[in-house]
């Protein structure tokens, strides 16, 4: 039966008059002004404060007080705590309280600093967060809602994870690639929820909003001017950016905002429209900004009808508030991140990956220390506390070092892109934390290192410290200057040990010590150089090693090879080395005997630049001009064969006769059977690299090339925390750059028999340029003419030699599954060396008594174990009350209150046992710190009671969803019992029973009561009155 004539008709009309009514509602413009203020980058933190930053706040607080209908969003954390704790007067913190009370002042993220999402490593993402939104609870009670991460380079599926666990509603990023943006736009997709993780509940999922192509800055309505270095003009004028004001110009200003309104809102499902208003440096002169802007909001507010939209000063809570309530369907982003980030066909930002790689592996190596200093500390406390340990010295250690490494994970920090003096700085403070914390730990070992009555014999002790939860074997190396070394352990035991001819320095020797220790302990061991009249080296527990050199191979020789095979072997791996080229041959397997090719050699890129000749590479981008040479033309190699280990050492020179290499690569096998805990370290290949001095304008790599067929398809983690596949895409140009991704922790390459696993102690660029290959940015050395670059001193002319480390893990995918996640913790936290004279210990203790182990179940990760030494109460309403009587931050510091994480290492369906959940109780495994009062489970930063948190839900179009076998904190704390299952990340406040050496000097920290759920919409109730 055919429809009527008149109904296609009538069908038109209704759809146009939906249109015309959807047209004609009045756009509702949420102006949020902000001011971006890098921590860092191009001046330092002090220059930075100095100029403009402390104004930011003096001048904005001033303004908001003025007008009740003003707000602002405040991001960062450092540089308003430096402004709270050393510029803030009294009556400045009080309207800083009334504002936030009001609601007309929103800290946004409330970590230290905007962290990058690429480099950073997930643990150290946490780290910030917590320390920031520590430090808001304690001062204000208040607990962030909303991210506002609108400057890193790139956005990672870590992240959004994260925010949801801290307790966020909605989570904000701006830049990704330019022509995914400008699809997105088109389809009105810059909104959707994001689930970040393939394993997590869809509880864990995040409302994200991108910003449009304008970002995060509103060109044309700064008034108040550029910033001046190093400091203010004395009569605080500045040449605005932007005429004021007038009625001459209305029309004008008017005209701009609304046209440029009506272009964005086509780009969006609402008629709700997010306008940041700012920019880098703003708001400093806040009275000019506002001053500006308030008549044009009126004028435009009055005339609402005629222009078709409305303004309004505001934070995130009040538009997400909004959008929320608009009950729009939404569609779902699964796992996928939004790298690498180009912002043109040439401006891939793929360099940053393996910019300033010193930097990046001095962060994270402070990052480890910090690990292992928060859970000798906590062990120092509990059960005894340490009878000579000034305990609020030592929690300074820690928090100077807590301070320095969240500094360092901003976007312009860790990623490489600043100035020299800035990264000086990060330097600086990473290092002056670092020594603090050694010291701390020195001073936790001192008095219970064991006496030895051999006076005569000189020599060190060294303590080595295990920072994981499990049992550890491994080879720890000294440096000694001598070739005859005795070891023994505090029972005065030999223990197993190995010297051979240091790779580094001719008159030195390197010493590796065969140990085992348990988690979170330590073993002592006894060095002294050996009497010469003992020939007899297994009498000493030293064995040295012998060295074979090779004659240098030319690079004309390089080819197929393979005629003649050198191995190196042990009980898991064989070695083939080509003696025709002194290169990588093979890898046999032994558990699933086969054999893979894999050779390596190192390659550099040749990039511009001078802009005459077109485009450049520099600290943020990579823009190579051709494919990857090689920079070498001789290899020479050396095998070092001991009892405990064998290291094979190639050395790559630039000129067939040059008497210094450029480049080399140290490989080690360990002699240790898999059977007697050796499981982890005989399935490894340890390489340490050589690299430079760099010629200007190269980016070297390591190339891998293999037999496995892999498709140009790469996995690399994703700040460490989960795996994203990575296929080739073949682009109109820079199609090289535009397929580099981040690897923070680990990347493989793999095919149906057999995985190649890389392992990083920090972060590198990485790649699969071709079939079987994987290649690893490990330097950059650049220098262009860009005028502004040269101006701010923002080059790369790095001409240092820089040491990365990969360990390397072959083997059938089920083998590799279950090693990864562990042998990536076993490199990010090596054991922990403590050295001290032996005639240097004058007390006159016992044998000291070893603390219990601290040991959890395979696939679980101690991510942390702290005291904080935060003064707040974990009940919400309490904390309030403290607040409003004035006791905040002056508090004394809680000792009793320990901060667990616990994370569990692998995905869904990836291993048949490991990835299993995971039962424990609490009270068993912390057995060995004290007896357990109470348990109680927090938001990711600790600021939550979880079971009060509650979340906006946002419709999707697929409806309720859950993946894997778990959900968001599926199996509630019972007791001291918790199931945690694949992927989550549980975070818990441990009481211990009272101790009477803390009762004198803390607060005490017994859990409260539970109390009563809170409605929360941004930021925690205001306890206190106006005065």
């Amino acid at each position: 039966m055919g429809l009527p004539g008149w109904l296609p008709i009538l069908t038109q009309l209704v759809v146009l008059r939906f249109l015309v009514a959807q047209h004609m509602e009045p756009i509702r413009v949420f102006m949020v002004p902000h001011s971006h203020m890098d921590v860092g980058w191009i001046y330092t933190v002090q220059e930075s404060l100095q100029a403009y930053a402390s104004n930011v706040y003096t001048s904005v607080v001033q303004e908001l007080m003025l007008q009740e209908h003003r707000c602002f969003i405040a991001v960062e954390q450092e540089y308003f705590r430096l402004w709270w704790d050393g510029i803030a007067s009294d009556r400045q913190k009080h309207q800083v309280h009334h504002l936030l009370a009001t609601r007309r002042l929103e800290f946004v993220i409330g970590g230290q600093v905007m962290h990058d999402e690429a480099v950073t490593h997930f643990d150290d993402q946490i780290l910030q967060l917590t320390e920031g939104h520590g430090f808001l609870y304690e001062t204000f009670g208040i607990r962030p809602r909303f991210s506002w991460q609108v400057d890193p380079f790139g956005a990672s599926a870590t992240t959004p994870t994260l925010f949801a666990l801290a307790g966020f509603h909605a989570h904000i990023i701006s830049r990704i690639d330019y022509d995914l943006k400008g699809a997105m736009q088109k389809d009105q997709g810059l909104q959707f929820v994001w689930r970040g993780s393939p394993s997590l509940a869809a509880e864990q999922e995040i409302f994200t909003h991108v910003l449009d192509q304008y970002s995060y800055c509103s060109e044309g309505f700064y008034w108040d001017g550029s910033a001046v270095f190093p400091e203010p003009p004395s009569n605080r004028l500045f040449q605005p950016k932007s005429a004021p004001i007038t009625w001459n110009n209305m029309k004008y200003y008017v005209d701009l905002l609304v046209d440029n309104v009506k272009e964005r809102a086509a780009w969006f499902q609402t008629s709700h429209l997010l306008w940041p208003w700012g920019c880098d440096k703003q708001f400093f002169n806040a009275s000019l900004q506002f001053e500006n802007m308030d008549p044009l909001l009126e004028f435009i507010n009055s005339n609402t009808a005629k222009l078709g939209i409305s303004v309004e000063y505001t934070t995130l809570a009040k538009y997400f508030g909004a959008l929320q309530a608009s009950n729009v369907t939404w569609h779902v982003r699964e796992h996928q991140d939004f790298l690498p980030y180009s912002s043109g066909p040439h401006q891939a930002w793929t360099g940053f990956y393996s910019s300033r790689s010193r930097l990046k592996g001095l962060a994270r190596q402070a990052s480890a220390l910090l690990h292992a200093g928060e859970s000798m500390f906590t062990r120092s406390v509990w059960p005894v506390p340490h009878q000579h340990l000034d305990l609020d010295w030592a929690l300074k250690q820690l928090q100077q070092l807590r301070w320095a490494v969240s500094e360092v994970q901003h976007h312009h920090a860790i990623t490489g892109t600043e100035t020299p003096k800035v990264r000086d700085m990060y330097v600086k403070n990473l290092r002056s934390g670092m020594q603090g914390v050694h010291e701390l730990m020195a001073s936790i070992v001192q008095d219970r290192t064991p006496v030895y009555s051999d006076s005569e014999a000189r020599g060190h002790v060294a303590v080595v410290y295990n920072p994981l939860a499990w049992t550890v074997t491994t080879l720890v190396t000294l440096t000694v200057g001598f070739s005859r070394v005795s070891v023994t352990d505090e029972s005065g035991q030999l223990v197993a040990a190995q010297v051979q001819e240091s790779k580094e320095r001719q008159t030195a020797y390197d010493l590796h010590v065969l140990t085992t220790i348990p988690g979170l302990s330590y073993r002592h061991y006894s060095i002294r150089r050996a009497q010469r009249t003992q020939a007899d080296t297994k009498q000493l527990g030293a064995s040295l090693a012998k060295t074979s050199s090779f004659a240098r191979k030319p690079e004309t020789h390089a080819g197929p090879g393979g005629r003649k095979l050198i191995s190196v072997e042990n009980d898991c791996y064989t070695v083939f080395l080509d003696a025709d080229t002194n290169l990588m041959h093979s890898i046999l397997e032994r558990e699933s005997n086969s054999t893979v090719r894999v050779t390596q050699e190192f390659m550099e890129y040749h990039v511009n630049g001078n802009l005459k000749y077109g485009p450049i590479s520099d600290n943020f981008v990579f823009t190579p001009t051709e494919s990857a040479k090689r920079p070498w033309k001789s290899v020479g190699m050396k095998i070092v064969a001991g009892k405990l280990m064998t290291e094979i050492r190639q050395f790559f020179y630039r000129k067939e006769r040059d008497q210094n290499h450029t480049y080399a690569i140290y490989s080690r096998l360990a002699h240790v059977p898999v059977g007697h805990g050796g499981e982890l370290l005989c399935h490894r290949i340890e390489q340490e690299y050589w690299v430079g001095p760099l010629e200007l304008n190269r980016e070297a790599i390591l190339r891998t090339s293999t037999s496995l067929h892999n498709r140009q398809i790469l996995y690399s983690d994703s700040n460490g925390f989960q795996m994203q596949r990575r296929v080739f895409q073949e682009h109109a140009t820079n199609s090289i750059a535009r397929n580099y991704y981040p690897m923070v922790q680990s990347a493989f390459i793999e095919d149906s028999q057999s995985r190649l696993v890389l392992l990083s102690e920090q972060a590198h660029g990485v790649s699969s340029q071709g079939n079987g290959q994987v290649e690893v940015m490990l330097h950059r050395r650049l220098r262009n003419n860009f005028d502004w670059a040269l101006d701010y001193d923002l080059t790369l002319d790095d001409t240092s030699v820089v040491h990365p480390v990969l360990w390397l893990l072959l083997g059938p995918r089920p083998l590799t599954a279950g090693l990864r996640q562990r042998s990536g913790l076993a490199l990010q936290h090596r054991p922990v060396v403590l050295l001290r004279e032996l005639n240097a210990i004058a007390q006159n203790l016992p044998d000291p008594q070893q603390q219990e182990a601290v040991t959890l179940p395979p696939g679980l990760h101690l991510q942390i174990l702290s005291i904080p030494g935060w003064n707040y109460s974990s009940n919400h309403t309490e904390h309030l009350q403290n607040l409003q009587k004035g006791h905040g931050r002056k508090a004394k510091v809680d000792l009793r209150r320990v901060l667990l994480r616990l994370h569990h290492l692998h995905e869904v369906g990836e291993d048949l046992v490991l990835s299993q959940p995971v039962s424990v109780n609490l009270e068993v495994v912390l057995q060995g710190l004290g007896s357990v009062a109470a348990v109680e489970e927090r938001s990711l930063t600790g600021t939550w009671d979880v079971s009060m948190l509650r979340r906006w839900s946002w419709k999707t179009r697929d409806g309720p969803h859950s993946r894997g076998s778990s959900s968001s904190h599926s199996t509630s704390l019972q007791g001291t019992k918790v199931t945690i299952y694949p992927k989550e990340i549980r975070t818990f406040f441990i009481h211990f029973r009272s101790s009477e050496p803390l009762a004198d000097s803390v607060n005490s920290g017994q859990p409260q009561e539970p109390e009563e759920e809170e409605q929360d919409p941004g930021h925690g109730k205001a306890a206190w009155e106006d005065e």
